[in-house]
């Protein structure tokens, strides 16, 4: 029986349910590399993905038990990665907005008070801030699955058959998803360096 089908199997469920060591230890193994690469999809960091994922598998085991089989297992962890995601990227903000003033300072100035490293040209340095936040806006505006597969495909250089993998979808489906993907970035980027009309 292939995995897709052994985790969708009522007894196996039964077996996630009672938090039977030998199901979930191959539950953990099918899919913590699964739940990683859909969280670097996501734009997180390597380590930041990792926790991400030990995150979901403690979540699961907490929630095991209630766990009705009503949608595919790995619905369910793929949905609580995206709320764990969720959660970790309100955390992020909040900490960005309590950074040491003057932690920043020491990371910036030799102790005689000169520059580590001068700043960039500021004229420079706004167009790479705004060219950098209008393709994050316009990635953002993608749906998940497309915005996924495109950050998988094009920043994480992952191959087809693991993005595949991942998505669970056809080659001809990913070849879809990112020509969708990429005609809605040019699209936006195009509408966004126009400005309003």
């Amino acid at each position: 029986m292939a995995n897709r089908e052994l985790f969708a199997d009522r007894r196996f469920i039964e077996s996630l349910r009672r938090r039977d060591n030998d199901a979930i230890e191959r539950l953990v193994r099918e899919y913590t590399r699964h739940l990683t690469n859909a969280a670097l999809g996501m734009g997180f960091d390597p380590n930041a993905a990792g926790e991400l994922a030990q995150d979901v598998w403690i979540t699961f085991f907490e929630k095991a038990p209630s766990f009705e089989g009503r949608s595919h297992v790995r619905t369910f962890l793929f949905g609580i990665l995206y709320n764990k995601a969720l959660e970790k990227r309100r955390e992020r903000r909040f900490s960005e907005l309590d950074d040491n003033i003057e932690a920043v300072m020491d990371a910036r100035f030799d102790p005689r008070g000169r520059w580590l490293s001068p700043p960039m040209d500021p004229e420079r340095f706004a167009m790479g801030m705004e060219t950098g936040r209008m393709i994050e806006k316009c990635l953002d505006g993608l749906p998940p699955q497309q915005r996924t597969a495109f950050v998988l495909k094009e920043v994480e250089d992952g191959s087809t058959e693991e993005i595949c993998n991942i998505l669970e979808v056809s080659a001809t489906n990913l070849g879809v998803l990112l020509f969708r993907a990429r005609n809605r970035l040019r699209e936006c980027l195009e509408k966004q360096m126009e400005g309003p009309k």
